[in-house]
């Protein structure tokens, strides 16, 4: 994406957006907080298709999100593969034993209780799109040379949350699948060294009989999140 020789600033305008009264604007964050108030994770998927194109917005989407630099350091991997999706769960729900099994820590197994997981991971297979996010430690200029990316984990996780709001506009449900280690994903996505999956995101539409954790709907109040100055 990026030449040495274009490494140079220049002012373009600003796209105009429509004016909003005070009104508007509290309407408008309203609307979209009761609209993603309504999102919640799901294990529970069908297998009905979604279209490519859907999949590909969102991720424009995501990649419009601001990031250090302006360098973008990320990359997505969107599976609809029956076969490469059951090779991720197999060697997802590899990793998750050893992690249930005790390599994940009593305390953190205990944290863990009230959402009911555990290393069967059938959505894997049943989602008809998984989305491995991909962090790059560096990026590469067009003629080979290396340059560094800067704020990483940051720019990804606003990059993240672009998308699984873009995917919740759209009518899907996602689940944020995060097994540890995620090696595996480079070697059988055919990804560089230089990048580090982050997240595997099933994608689809939730069966009618599916059920979120009780606790996942309790949300801290806005008085224990919001300090006013």
């Amino acid at each position: 994406m990026f030449a040495r020789e274009q490494l140079s600033y220049e002012a373009v305008q600003l796209t105009p957006r429509p004016e909003m009264t005070d009104k508007d604007m509290q309407q408008a964050a309203l609307a979209y907080y009761q609209t993603m108030k309504q999102r919640h994770t799901v294990r529970d998927f069908i297998d009905r298709k979604v279209p490519e194109e859907v999949i590909q917005n969102c991720i424009r989407t995501a990649g419009s999100a601001p990031s250090g630099a302006n360098h973008q350091p990320w990359h997505f991997v969107a599976i609809r593969n029956p076969e490469v999706k059951h090779e991720m769960r197999l060697a997802a729900e590899a990793e998750e034993e050893k992690f249930y099994a005790g390599g994940g820590g009593d305390e953190w197994i205990k944290a863990l209780e009230p959402i009911g997981t555990n290393a069967d991971k059938p959505h894997l297979d049943i989602a008809p799109w998984l989305i491995v996010i991909f962090a790059q430690r560096y990026g590469v200029f067009d003629d080979g040379t290396r340059f560094k990316n800067y704020y990483v984990p940051d720019s990804v996780g606003i990059a993240t949350g672009f998308l699984i709001s873009a995917l919740h506009h759209a009518g899907l449900y996602s689940l944020t699948h995060t097994p540890n280690p995620m090696r595996f994903l480079n070697k059988l996505l055919n990804r560089p060294s230089h990048e580090k999956a982050v997240m595997i995101l099933a994608v689809g539409h939730a069966s009618k009989d599916a059920t979120v954790p009780g606790v996942a709907r309790i949300k801290k109040p806005l008085d224990e999140i919001l300090t006013v100055i």
